[in-house]
């Protein structure tokens, strides 16, 4: 497994991942919504921005974050390598890229929701803590945050 941040060359694996997982993902229901996710994830690949999970050719996983903006923007691991500490190992890589004094924030499903149900553990295990209730792409969401301070 070789996590690392993606170049422009990961760009097709990297959207294959996010087309399988999309239904989990508010806000990439259509083609034109997942054209400019690709165009989003070329600006956070450009940043360096962009980290990657790869194994036999294939990517395992996929993270965006705004190192500006203390955010997680995107998660995701691939349905087979689930529960390989996958998304740990990408996370490592991102916060040491993070301000040690700038809390990190994430926008995941609301308590309750079966969708969020793994991705709230995970980010809960981390050490995430509950903040504001929105709606995001027109489904409720929570932002949760890593204080650092």
């Amino acid at each position: 497994m070789e996590i690392r941040f993606a170049k422009a060359s990961d760009i097709d694996r990297f959207m294959d991942l996010v087309r399988l997982v999309k239904d989990d993902f508010p806000g990439l229901e259509t083609e034109e919504s997942l054209k400019e996710h690709r165009d989003t994830v070329l600006h956070f690949i450009e940043n360096r921005s962009a980290i990657c999970a790869l194994e036999d050719g294939g990517t395992a996983g996929v993270l965006l974050f705004s190192a500006e903006d203390g955010e997680l923007c995107f998660l995701a691991v691939h349905p087979l390598f689930r529960r390989r500490r996958i998304a740990e190992k990408m996370f490592s890589l991102m916060i040491s890229q993070m301000d040690v004094d700038k809390d990190i924030k994430i926008t995941t499903f609301r308590e309750g929701d079966p969708k969020g149900i793994s991705a709230r553990a995970f980010y809960k295990k981390l050490g995430f803590s509950e903040g504001e209730l929105f709606v995001e792409f027109g489904y409720p969401a929570q932002k949760l945050i890593l204080k650092r301070k």
